[in-house]
């Protein structure tokens, strides 16, 4: 157990923590996922007052946000720090994954064993997320694999979230195989939304078929799982300073100024594996 010390009357927020959060935080997200966390939509003003947190975090967040209202995402994070306060951002490391890329196409092409498949997912792993028109994507695909035959490539690139999210998809694809899919979603939504069933058989009727499956499209487009920018050291360390932030430095998963960082276990887990092993971890301050 940690130490009192006078770190612990500092006070920390999570912003977009999904569910990875710390009780001692305070944590929100767009939607409730977890006792601990607090739902707001993060694209609003956030309900605290100016210089409220000491350390504000946020993790494989920024980028879905346009380019634009990233910046004023930064803005507000800027807003809730006190003087001297840090910010912690993690993201996808865009040069990673291009350096990657091109390690993985020199040596498919020269046809090293098993690198077939890793180009296979470098180019998904740039691409899918920001084309995809429904949820997970092409990854649903890949990940159906069994085995996947360059899982620990996989891993080394996601680290310790592939594991999870492996599993949820494995989860979600028995439920469906017992109900179906189709059945299973469309009972959930008719019993708890009627009169959304029928604004949508109504606007089903006045778009035909081929703008239905354009506005669904948008929807999902809209609904936050997509990336909408990448960042590398130099764009991301722009960024902050164009939101007012000084000193932005690249950092390691364990690496960090705030105080007791590596027991929250935000970034790396308890038996030291790193959560998001493809992140860019960069911190900065407000002056």
């Amino acid at each position: 157990m940690r130490a009192t010390s006078a770190f612990d009357k500092m006070k920390y927020l999570n912003l977009g923590c999904g569910s990875r959060f710390h009780p001692e935080w305070e944590n929100v997200d767009f939607y409730a996922t977890g006792p601990n966390v607090r739902v707001h939509d993060l694209r609003e003003r956030t309900p605290y007052a100016d210089g409220t947190f000491d350390v504000v975090y946020h993790s494989h967040v920024l980028e879905h946000f346009p380019r634009e209202a990233a910046l004023l995402f930064l803005r507000e994070c800027y807003r809730l720090l006190k003087p001297g306060g840090i910010i912690r951002v993690a993201v996808p490391d865009l040069e990673r994954i291009a350096r990657t890329y091109l390690e993985a196409l020199e040596k498919a092409a020269a046809g090293a064993p098993g690198w077939s498949e890793n180009h296979e997912w470098m180019v998904m792993e740039m691409y899918d997320q920001t084309i995809r028109e429904q949820s997970r994507g092409a990854l649903a695909g890949y990940f159906d694999r069994d085995p996947i035959p360059n899982w620990d490539f996989v891993l080394e690139r996601w680290g310790t979230y592939a594991n999870g999210l492996l599993q949820s998809m494995r989860e979600d694809a028995k439920r469906e195989t017992i109900v179906g899919p189709e059945n299973r979603i469309a009972w959930r939504y008719v019993l708890s939304n009627p009169f959304g069933v029928l604004r949508s058989k109504l606007l089903r009727a006045l778009l035909k078929q081929e703008g239905w499956e354009a506005l669904q499209v948008g929807r999902f487009r809209r609904a936050g799982e997509i990336h909408m920018w990448m960042y590398d050291f130099y764009s991301l360390g722009k960024a902050l300073q164009r939101a007012g932030f000084r000193d932005p430095r690249p950092v390691g998963p364990s690496e960090s100024s705030i105080p007791a960082w590596s027991d929250y276990y935000l970034d790396i887990d308890p038996d030291g594996r790193v959560y998001k092993a493809d992140s860019l971890y960069m911190e900065a301050v407000k002056p």
